[in-house]
């Protein structure tokens, strides 16, 4: 596993008002930031036999106990896609931590410092984040929905 994929995370402003979608002008940031957070990257690409193998053996040794698969497209949830995008852009927070595996396509997970103040993480396919519990994050799709 590496860390090769993911582009180093963005700040910026919490009062942002363009397209959720966009990379957002902002501040780079160091890519240890991420690991000050408590967020944990890994990068198992598809095209390698171990992708799956790796994403399972993450599940068994943190004990999570459910699973799931999310499309994201307009062409898979249909009329529901809108009110969909919306809700994983509302501003949310788990008591759990938060595994996520992106299969094929991108989109931005925005997390919020100890500051209070959003970084910007740039997913891919074949990227890997676990988010701690109680840490303020949202997800959406790039422009490529």
């Amino acid at each position: 596993m590496s860390l090769s994929s993911l582009q180093r995370p963005r700040e910026f402003s919490n009062d942002f008002q363009g397209d959720p979608r966009h990379p957002h002008a902002s501040s780079t940031l160091p890519i240890s930031i991420l690991a000050n957070m408590g967020i944990l990257h890994y990068y198992l690409p598809l095209s390698a036999p171990s992708s799956y193998k790796g994403v399972n053996d993450l599940a068994s040794a943190r004990a999570y106990a459910n699973r799931d698969i999310i499309t994201i497209s307009p062409s898979a949830m249909g009329c529901a896609y809108d009110d969909n995008i919306q809700m994983f852009y509302k501003e949310h927070m788990h008591e759990d931590e938060e595994i996520r595996y992106i299969f094929e396509g991108a989109g931005f997970f925005d997390v919020r410092d100890e500051e209070d103040t959003w970084v910007r993480i740039q997913v891919g396919s074949g990227d890997l984040l676990i988010l701690p519990a109680g840490i303020y994050h949202r997800f959406t799709v790039d422009e490529g929905d």
